[in-house]
């Protein structure tokens, strides 16, 4: 069934802010992107010189007379030429470093806006996640490099050289200029079939994409079910699809040219027809002739570049389809200052009270409520602990507290101070949190403790292992802190990973602590040690946490019972 007005309509929106979303791209990348169009420009001067060096040096053997100085435009001409020369690889270099500026800069601006946005931001999962989005500002690299200097120098290079034939032959620039504007009409005309087609084949290698990390993810699955042999055939369909696709845009990428070619073809049989009339009639002007001539094919050249790159402008277009959604804004704000609120700052040595008050917070509409008017106060410097069965809302009391999403309802409160109201850079300097699997990174174990905390000393960061309980792993392993571990903590058991997550939380000394069942993936020896350095990592400092384990809740402090997102019954650590 073909698709409403109404679903018409949305499809013309979502083109128009895609295309306005590019514009807003493409005048961030002017100051990268115009000395290329400049570049340009002066070779076409170039060019124009050449022509008439050539133009001189020829038209007196057409008619036997000795040439003018031979030797000054012999020079002139090679000087050009290599000043041409010159300018193309300038220009080439420059356009790569303008393509890899605007890629390092929407990256960049991506990345921010993930950061920013938490795990629950647009870019955390689906089709337009954050590698997806990447991936496509890859796409975007011919736009910044090619397509934006070459629409610069379709207009200002075919006006340059008419205004050189102009001075010595204005019927013949004429001419010119008929032939040029025929070439944008044919170029429109195949360039609404070039956008549906790129559009299409652009769809088809996102389905592509998709279909091949989901069936790279359950290979086992596929594998054990028996339906290699179908997949295979499903993927090397949707292959199929993609390459029919992208012929289709190439064969109306040929079209577009063969516009153009049959434009220039046109003037220049028409301006040769003209100069053997007047050739035969001695009214010729020969080295006028032999200049225009020439620069027919210079006139047409910034053209036939404009839609050789066309195709990087619709591959640009459906890029941004794809990358607008999730896209942040072009000219964000200043970042506020990661500066502490003064009702925190001033309290902040005595502790963080932390205070829900009739908190509500909904993941999906579907499964209900995760939190329902939520109250209960935890007092500075004590311990609480979150306890109740799976889906009890847990996870989503720290996820609140962490900042990644904000009540829908109610409000929380650190030292009476709304939450929303406090920058996430001034609440990361006041929070720490120890998942259960705690998150390494590929480096030594000296750089994972002091993660978030570049300005630490050797002597603080020592201290910090050393309070963790991470001494005796220290002098197992080869190079003790310098010893350098894989991604996830590879090289390290669950528990000394989990030491070097409370040495890093040690380390940054904050006054609020957060527990993500910290325990809840060791054997009981090792739980138990951790809880060690748990306790001693509690004392002077605000802690909440959940718990499954009954050996966590001996950590000690007043128990929260959550039931169905809300204080189960008979909880008597309410406010």
């Amino acid at each position: 069934m073909p698709p409403g007005p109404a679903s018409r309509e949305d499809r013309a929106q979502d083109r128009a802010q895609d295309q306005a979303w590019l514009r807003i791209q493409a005048y961030a990348a002017r100051r990268t992107t115009l000395p290329i169009a400049a570049l340009g420009l002066a070779a076409t001067a170039a060019a124009i010189l050449q022509a008439w060096c050539i133009a001189t040096l020829v038209a007196p053997l057409l008619t036997g007379d000795p040439p003018t100085s031979p030797a000054l435009w012999a020079t002139l001409f090679a000087a050009a030429a290599l000043a041409r020369a010159a300018l193309g690889l300038l220009s080439d270099r420059r356009a790569v470093e303008a393509g890899s500026t605007a890629r390092r800069r929407l990256r960049t601006g991506f990345l921010v806006a993930a950061f920013t946005a938490g795990p629950y931001g647009p870019s955390a999962s689906g089709a337009t996640g954050l590698t997806t989005a990447i991936d496509r500002i890859e796409a975007l690299d011919p736009y910044f490099a090619r397509w934006m200097p070459t629409a610069a120098l379709a207009i200002a290079s075919p006006v340059l050289v008419l205004l050189a034939i102009t001075l010595v032959d204005p019927s013949a620039a004429g001419i010119l200029a008929l032939g040029g504007l025929a070439v944008p009409i044919g170029m429109a005309v195949a360039g609404i079939g070039a956008a549906v087609a790129s559009a299409q084949q652009f769809a088809a290698l996102t389905r592509l994409q998709s279909r091949f990390l989901d069936r790279i993810r359950g290979i086992a699955t596929i594998v054990l079910a028996g339906q290699t042999g179908p997949e295979t055939a499903r993927l090397q369909a949707a292959a199929t699809d993609l390459r029919r696709r992208t012929m289709r845009v190439l064969r109306v990428a040929f079209l577009s040219s063969a516009v153009l070619d049959a434009a220039a073809a046109a003037a220049l049989v028409i301006l040769a027809l003209r100069a053997g009339s007047a050739w035969r009639s001695g009214t010729i002007d020969l080295v006028a002739a032999i200049f225009t001539l020439v620069l027919v094919a210079e006139f047409f050249a910034p053209l036939r570049a404009f839609a050789a790159a066309y195709q990087d402008s619709i591959q640009a277009a459906a890029a941004a389809a794809a990358l607008r959604p999730t896209a942040p804004p072009a000219a964000p704000s200043a970042a506020p200052p990661a500066t502490l609120p003064a009702e925190i700052r001033t309290i902040e040595a005595r502790g963080i009270a932390i205070a829900f008050e009739n908190v509500a917070y909904t993941w999906d509409p579907a499964r209900g409520p995760a939190l329902q008017n939520l109250t209960f106060r935890v007092p500075p410097n004590e311990t609480a602990i979150l306890v109740g069965p799976s889906g009890a809302g847990k996870s989503t009391v720290l996820e609140l507290l962490l900042g990644f999403i904000h009540p829908q309802a109610g409000r929380i409160t650190l030292n009476g101070m709304d939450l929303a109201t406090i920058t996430p850079a001034a609440l990361s300097r006041i929070t720490a949190w120890i998942g259960q699997r705690p998150v390494l990174f590929a480096g030594t174990v000296r750089d994972n403790i002091a993660f978030g905390r570049n300005d630490a000393s050797t002597q603080a960061i020592a201290e910090a292992a050393r309070a963790a309980g991470l001494d005796p792993v220290l002098a197992t392993l080869p190079g003790g802190l310098e010893t350098r571990i894989g991604d996830g903590g590879y090289g390290l058991s669950g528990g000394q990973a989990q030491r070097v997550a409370i040495a890093r939380a040690f380390l940054r000394q904050a006054p609020l602590l957060l527990l993500d069942e910290p325990t809840a993936h060791l054997d009981p020896a090792t739980e138990a040690d951790v809880l060690d350095s748990l306790r001693r990592l509690a004392i002077g400092r605000t802690v909440l946490m959940t718990a499954h384990s009954s050996a966590a809740r001996t950590l000690g402090g007043r128990i929260v019972t959550l039931d169905a997102g809300s204080l189960a019954p008979g909880t008597q650590s309410v406010a």
